[in-house]
């Protein structure tokens, strides 16, 4: 089967454009020592992973990340943390996935996360595809693209093969 997808960030672009992303998150935390970046599994957790390093390459900021589990068939259902609500509560937090496709999984994430009072919160996404069902954005985000209904964008994190396409 011929693979029809077409490259729209490969390695070095999605690098760069984390690299953007930790600077943002720097600038809008400038007076906090600690942040707290939680990121949706799978991809959402391993970019969140990635922005993790590049904040404290570039900021005396420490992160605690947090792993999120969301039922994204059925977002409704229980979500899981890694962390526990004393653990963010009054803090900066930052929600991350890899796309932002209709909104669901991000809006489910966010009201979980307000459960709890936060001195600030913010979400970021490496794709956001414009084609949202919720009235959710990302506050941070690696690129914006206008794409059909019908077509997907998938995020792959491979060792020295990190890329986003279309299909």
């Amino acid at each position: 089967m011929q693979d029809t997808s077409t490259v729209i960030l490969d390695k070095k672009q999605i690098a760069h454009k984390i690299k953007r992303i930790a600077y943002q998150i720097y600038e809008s935390n400038v007076d906090e020592t600690q942040v707290v970046i939680a990121g949706i599994m799978d991809n959402g957790f391993l970019l969140a992973k990635k922005i993790k390093t590049e904040v404290e390459k570039i900021s005396p900021i420490k992160v605690m990340l947090c792993e999120v589990v969301i039922d994204k068939k059925n977002p409704t259902n229980e979500i899981k943390t890694s962390l526990k609500k004393e653990d963010y509560s009054n803090k900066s937090l930052l929600l991350v996935d890899d796309v932002l496709h209709s909104g669901t999984t991000l809006i489910y994430g966010v009201k979980h996360f307000l459960e709890v009072p936060l001195k600030q919160f913010k979400t970021a996404v490496l794709v956001d595809r414009n084609h949202k069902k919720y009235p959710i954005k990302a506050d941070f985000k690696g690129i914006s693209l206008s794409t059909s209904l019908n077509e997907n964008v998938a995020v792959i994190f491979e060792k020295n093969n990190d890329r986003a396409v279309l299909e």
